[in-house]
């Protein structure tokens, strides 16, 4: 359903040719890459909480053999301080691996999908959907900017 110019922007119009099926694929694949781009902020999440945590357990190390405890400081600081997260790697290092491959490849063929089957254009899928839903005429209604 192809929608005049007047309501949705050139920027996030549906090209000529273009069908319903291919509009709802490419808005699913955006919805899925949106969905990894959160993926990709809780990572970074994980990575600070764990880092922050790890640096704390210095403190417990110090208050641990203030108190005496140094069987317990000894197992906190060579069991748990500066472990690894998983085999060989530190948060960082899951974040620069989940970056460059898993991310960086949805990335790429979420754009080529979009390059060979809407020219580029982003967002059609909500677009149209906004252009359904939306009152025309009534105040935050608008188009467009």
């Amino acid at each position: 359903m192809a929608y005049d110019s007047d309501s949705v922007d050139d920027e996030h119009s549906r090209p000529d040719g273009v069908n319903d099926t291919t509009v709802e694929a490419l808005g699913e694949l955006s919805k899925a890459l949106e969905t990894i781009h959160r993926v990709r902020g809780h990572l970074y999440s994980a990575h600070q909480l764990v880092g922050g945590a790890d640096l704390t357990l210095d403190r417990v190390v110090k208050l641990l053999r203030e108190a005496g405890h140094d069987e317990v400081a000894n197992r906190v600081e060579q069991e748990l301080l500066g472990r690894n997260l998983l085999p060989g790697r530190w948060t960082f290092q899951i974040v620069e691996e989940f970056d460059d491959g898993y991310y960086a490849a949805f990335q790429e063929i979420e754009r080529d999908a979009r390059e060979e089957l809407a020219g580029g254009r982003r967002h059609i899928f909500e677009a149209e959907m906004k252009e359904r839903r939306r009152t025309h005429g009534m105040p935050g209604h608008e188009a467009t900017p």
